[in-house]
């Protein structure tokens, strides 16, 4: 396990996930969101987001975490493992209005307040995002993908994983 993509719908828990398996394998560890979005809520153009991930995708190890649906496919066919956070809707909406006014190593800017269309967003993963990420997982089968259902799933991995 070399470079490693973390996907799932908002709230599911991709940045915690990715930052235990950092802990654990030592790889280093970019978040998209901060490719892609400014400390000031604007973003960067779509060249140089993918200009920033082009150059991460070139290193010899690495665990890239968030969704980005254009650029899902780039990863995919770069990375040698994929955990996919799998889980149903609640958590994800819960994980979300958890983590608001927290400081988080993943993002510029502390949430303060709901953002109403990320939250319909969210409200729509499985049924506009979920399928096109599960037909990229059977693209890329020959992959080593793992899927968590729940986060108990993803706290045993983490609690079992041999250095």
């Amino acid at each position: 396990m070399n470079k490693v993509i973390v996907i799932g719908c908002p709230g599911s828990g991709k940045s915690t996930f990715s930052r235990a398996l950092q802990n654990l394998t030592g790889l280093p560890l970019y978040h998209l969101d901060l490719l892609y979005w400014n400390s000031d809520r604007t973003t960067v153009s779509k060249e140089v987001f993918c200009e920033r991930l082009q150059n991460v995708l070139l290193l010899d190890s690495w665990i890239i975490d968030g969704n980005y649906g254009s650029t899902m496919e780039m990863r995919m066919a770069e990375c040698d493992t994929v955990f996919f956070l799998d889980y149903p809707l609640e958590v994800c909406i819960n994980g979300v209005r958890e983590r608001k006014g927290k400081t988080r190593s993943d993002m510029p800017w502390i949430e303060t307040e709901d953002d109403e269309e990320f939250l319909e967003f969210i409200k729509n993963y499985n049924t506009q995002s979920r399928p096109k990420v599960l037909e990229l997982l059977e693209k890329y089968k020959e992959k080593n993908i793992v899927v968590f259902k729940n986060r108990e799933e993803a706290d045993d991995y983490i609690k079992n994983k041999v250095k």
